[in-house]
């Protein structure tokens, strides 16, 4: 408001190399500020001046100008537009060369920031050659600059196959995956990332990240101190599963399913939710990888998120999972029904008390999970109490199951009769020649009619 920015233009001309850079470093801070002070210094015609100067300043002024870029692109698309049209990118490709580590960190650090707005800017960092100097960038000693490349190795990754695949093209995964095993997180948590983002796209992409051997070392991040270690590698496991069921099967085989599982129940919030999306993914491949996950105990903890967690949107993951989990055959279904999650389950659909749109997710997955493990379900003593609390919708699915049950099995029957099953039946109202009132003249054709009265 006081005119500092017209102020501060010309002394980044200043015959005086630290006015310069301080100047600069001045404007940087103010754009980081919000979007409003960023856009301030793009109309002021700042970041031409910035650019022509960055090639023949020292290795100071160019990490200050550079904190400019990247202060000033990181607010929205067309602010990192603007960043992109003023010639930037050849100058920060250029400093990506230079022999100070500090000039390729802080050039790396806004490539990143004008790449993780969208594709177009993401191609845009990519034409200007940057990806085969960045996987240069994370081979060099300094741990500081290997976090922030393989940052921007994510940012680029993550928009499209075609961008995974320019960075695959100049040989990122193998490298990327040598450090997996590196002692610091932070490092940790931007390669476990940039293979994700890799891995996320294709079967193709997903497949060059599993060959580059990160398995079974990737697992050791599951037991990492730093939670986002923990979720990254699970997230990094999960978009490889989801693809096939060939590679599902590869990550049981090497311990991953028990492997998370153990990491759901050692920690809370959302650090459990690719875990959790990650055993739906394999359950919902084939009986047998169901099957992996029920004997590797992967109920349990499912069960556990669902109790335990405030968040929906956990909530209707572990829903999801359990759904996934249980409807393949009554076997499944049974594993599922007995450790007691169906009233759980009954209990979220029914809830008023989330927020809208959570609410409606969760509801959602809880009632498609209900209906898949009911179809197959013939555990009677879950199945039972929930006569007592379901709506119509999902009582016409418990009476379906009993109705295909009581017929052929005679202690079903008796108990049905004492625990006040088959009286709770006679009060449902159904319409007359509907499929529920068809169901309940099958259930009540199985006993004399005096029962039944």
């Amino acid at each position: 408001n006081s005119g500092v920015m017209s102020l501060l233009r010309p002394l980044l001309l200043d015959v005086i190399p630290t006015i310069r850079q301080t100047a600069a470093l001045a404007l940087g801070r103010l754009a980081n500020y919000n979007g409003d002070l960023a856009e301030a210094v793009v109309k002021g015609d700042i970041l031409p001046q910035l650019v022509c100067s960055l090639s023949e300043q020292n290795r100071f002024y160019k990490k200050a100008a550079a904190f400019v870029l990247r202060a000033v692109g990181k607010h929205s698309p067309q602010l990192a537009q603007a960043v992109v049209q003023c010639g930037a990118l050849e100058m920060l490709v250029i400093c990506l060369e230079d022999f100070d580590p500090g000039v390729k960190e802080a050039a790396s650090w806004a490539l990143g920031y004008i790449a993780q707005h969208n594709s177009e800017l993401s191609q845009a960092v990519v034409d200007a050659g940057a990806v085969p100097l960045l996987v240069l960038c994370i081979q060099e000693p300094e741990i500081a600059l290997k976090r922030i490349a393989a940052s921007t190795l994510s940012d680029i990754s993550k928009h499209s196959p075609e961008l995974a695949q320019t960075v695959v093209d100049a040989g990122a995964i193998a490298h990327l995956a040598q450090m997996i095993l590196n002692p610091d997180a932070k490092l940790k948590r931007q390669v476990l990332s940039a293979l994700s983002q890799i891995a996320k796209h294709s079967v193709d992409l997903a497949e060059l990240v599993v060959e580059a051997e990160i398995f079974p070392v990737v697992l050791t991040c599951l037991k990492d101190s730093d939670e986002c270690v923990k979720k990254n590698g699970a997230t990094l496991i999960r978009e490889i599963a989801k693809h096939t069921p060939e590679l599902s099967q590869f990550i049981v085989n090497a311990g991953g399913v028990a492997a998370v599982i153990d990491c759901i129940g050692s920690c809370r919030g959302t650090v459990r939710l690719p875990g959790i999306m990650m055993l739906g993914y394999v359950a919902a491949h084939s009986e047998d990888l169901s099957m992996a996950v029920i004997v590797s105990k992967g109920i349990p903890p499912l069960c556990a998120c669902l109790i335990e967690e405030h968040e929906d949107h956990i909530k209707a993951a572990a829903a999801w999972a359990l759904g996934q989990v249980g409807r393949h055959t009554p076997a499944h279904a049974c594993a599922v029904a007995g450790a007691d999650v169906l009233p759980t389950l009954l209990a979220i659909y029914m809830d008023m008390h989330s927020s809208e749109d959570l609410q409606m997710k969760a509801s959602i997955l809880a009632k498609k999970a209900l209906k898949n493990i009911l179809q197959k379900c013939t555990y009677l003593p879950a199945l039972e109490p929930l006569l007592h609390d379901a709506p119509p919708n999902i009582m016409k699915h418990i009476v379906g199951q009993f109705s295909k049950m009581l017929p052929h099995d005679s202690k079903a029957r008796r108990l049905f009769v004492t625990t006040g099953g088959l009286k709770k039946v006679q009060e449902i109202k159904a319409e007359p020649g509907s499929l529920l009132q068809e169901y309940i003249n099958t259930i009540n054709s199985c006993y004399p009619e005096e029962v039944v009265r």
